[in-house]
């Protein structure tokens, strides 16, 4: 084939065009290897994420999650690794040296003593009762709750008639209703407070435990209603312990979601502390200066370290 540079202008321009045409159909070739290439990359990691989850799935047993004992027989799945794991660290089970635990300690103050004697007759025939007594041989101690049963204790008000004339009537017990009328002591509505505002338990499962546990049948209205009333019952508390937490020079305070009933996410309120080592003072609202200067802030004269720093006041000149 000649130079080039020897081929006449009409060679040139064919020898020319005939490159451009390989180079664009090479090109092409590129182009869809290169959308192949992202196809198979793209598939490729999908089997991945479908491998990894079948591995995930093959590898639970009953002992690491579940699923009943039968389907660890299932063709593919790992059984659970036999023998006690804990031995590969080296410790014993239960509670290792130096750690502390509860025990039963025996009393040396019990609240009851009950005393037994043998009972029958002996094989001589003479009865037991008779026996002369040598004193304890052994005893036992056994740490249980007494049944409680809720009983009704009806005060009756007696009046009585004074030589001049007047006549002078006993006054109710505290917590007792009007005349006439039946109520629930101050130690059943001591318990619905505790369930409710110590461990959290809905109304209507505290209503179902109080009357399982005493007998007692106060409905979920009530129940619901003893929140009302002991925060009324610890206003002048909460007052005491707000005023003290303000007069200390350093306060930590702090702030949680929380809900405040059903309904939508306006529901959402936020539950605001303020505490020192020894008091905590507790306050419902948002997340708004509004709402942090009503907590506590406007007549704080300390620092208030939280969770996102600390902050210096002086008291408001109210």
């Amino acid at each position: 084939m000649p130079a080039p540079e020897e081929l006449p202008r009409e060679a040139l321009l064919a020898l020319t065009g005939e490159q451009a045409a390989r180079l664009a159909a090479q090109e092409g070739q590129i182009a869809a290897l290169v959308k192949q290439v992202a196809d198979l990359t793209a598939a490729n990691e999908q089997l991945a994420a479908k491998l990894a989850r079948v591995e995930h799935l093959l590898s639970r047993n009953s002992g690491n999650s579940s699923l009943p004992p039968s389907m660890d027989d299932v063709p593919g799945r790992r059984p659970p690794v036999s023998g006690d794991r804990r031995r590969k660290g080296g410790r014993s089970p239960g509670k290792q040296p130096g750690a502390p635990g509860p025990h039963l300690a025996w009393s040396s103050n019990p609240d009851d003593t009950v005393p037994y004697f043998p009972r029958g007759a002996c094989e001589c025939g003479a009865p037991l009762a008779g026996a002369r007594d040598l004193g304890v041989a052994a005893s036992h101690q056994v740490v249980d709750v007494p049944l409680e049963t809720a009983t009704v204790t009806q005060h009756d008000l007696h009046e009585v008639a004074c030589s001049c004339g007047r006549v002078h009537r006993a006054l109710p017990p505290a917590g007792a209703g009007a005349a006439g009328t039946v109520t629930y002591g101050p130690g059943l509505q001591a318990w619905c407070v505790y369930l409710i505002a110590a461990h959290a338990i809905p109304v209507h499962r505290c209503a179902e435990l109080v009357e399982a546990l005493t007998g007692a049948e106060p409905s979920p209205g009530f129940v619901h209603s003893m929140i009302a009333r002991a925060a009324a019952a610890m206003a002048a508390a909460n007052k005491a312990i707000r005023c003290l937490i303000i007069l200390a020079h350093v306060v930590c305070a702090d702030e949680t979601p929380i809900r405040v009933g059903p309904g939508p996410k306006t529901r959402k309120r936020y539950l605001l502390t303020a505490c020192t080592s020894l008091l905590t003072y507790y306050f419902l609202g948002d997340r708004s200066m509004k709402t942090f200067e009503a907590f506590v802030l406007p007549d704080l004269a300390g620092t208030v370290g939280c969770t996102t720093g600390t902050r210096t006041t002086t008291p408001s000149p109210a």
